[in-house]
């Protein structure tokens, strides 16, 4: 999964030098996690479906922050859970070592608890604003 240049004169390996550098990297790995990362795009599909509910719902301030935290931190959560996995990867190439299993477990269980928040979350919010409709 090569991300960077074919050039290798122009990859950048010092500190960025202005604020837009830094958020043109930033955007690229937004990039590659929607390209290369089918779990975050799951989330990503879920997460939207959720908000239009929320707007079919028409739910009250205090619902959508909830709403938006638990949407946003699962995306977070697999953002680190990606990093994680790719710089074990590094590391371990192709070998196996019960550290890089225990690291990409620790960090899988990292996702899964912040998508079981986020169906609570869904469940707190959604059911009262759908008894609001009967």
């Amino acid at each position: 999964m090569p991300m960077a240049s074919s050039d290798k004169s122009t990859r950048q390996t010092g500190k960025n030098r202005a604020f837009r550098q830094s958020l043109g990297h930033a955007v690229d790995g937004l990039k590659a996690l929607y390209r290369y990362e089918r779990n975050f795009r799951k989330h990503l599909l879920v997460g939207s479906l959720a908000i239009i509910a929320g707007i079919i719902l028409r739910l009250t301030l205090n619902e959508w922050l909830w709403l938006t935290l638990a949407i946003f931190l699962v995306l977070i959560a697999e953002t680190l859970n990606t990093i994680v996995e790719a710089v074990v990867d590094l590391v371990v190439g192709q070998t196996y070592h019960d550290l890089a299993k225990r690291a990409k477990d620790v960090a899988a269980g990292g996702v899964l608890l912040a998508a079981l928040f986020a169906v609570v979350v869904g469940c707190l919010v959604m059911l009262p604003a759908l008894s609001r409709w009967f």
